[in-house]
């Protein structure tokens, strides 16, 4: 992926169906078959951050936050055509910068994608808990 131009958008509302789409080519499991609830689920989620190729979603990350204390990075996705070119890094890197230093940045990681957090600067966490969701 040389040369291309990616645009970086905060908060930009984003159509549910580019949301499926990104979700279904990047290899993250969400539950795509379900549109209302992927519309719900970028509704107000507090930090949205969206990567665009001229006007194709390319990437997108979602986090909840309270600006304060923590961030929790609910989702981080980047279309298979577009991996390896620094998107999801720079959509991890914009998201610390709009949080600050203060602010502990925090995601469950699908077991596919353990090795890939450690490089940006994530230390894994051996003291978390989750109540799993049923659907």
């Amino acid at each position: 992926m040389k040369n291309i131009t990616v645009e970086y958008r905060h908060n930009h509302p984003l159509d549910p169906l580019d949301v499926v789409r990104v979700f279904g080519q990047s290899g993250i499991k969400r539950p795509t078959g379900d549109l209302p609830r992927i519309a719900r689920m970028f509704s107000a989620p507090g930090l949205v951050l969206s990567a665009w190729v001229g006007n194709e979603l390319v990437g997108l990350s979602r986090s909840l936050t309270d600006y304060a204390y923590c961030c929790y990075l609910s989702d981080l996705a980047v279309d298979k055509k577009y991996q390896g070119a620094g998107i999801g890094k720079e959509l991890i890197r914009r998201t610390q910068a709009i949080i600050g230093d203060q602010v502990s940045l925090i995601l469950l990681s699908a077991p596919d994608a353990m090795s890939y957090y450690p490089a940006l600067g994530f230390e894994q966490a051996g003291n978390a808990f989750v109540i799993r969701r049923k659907q």
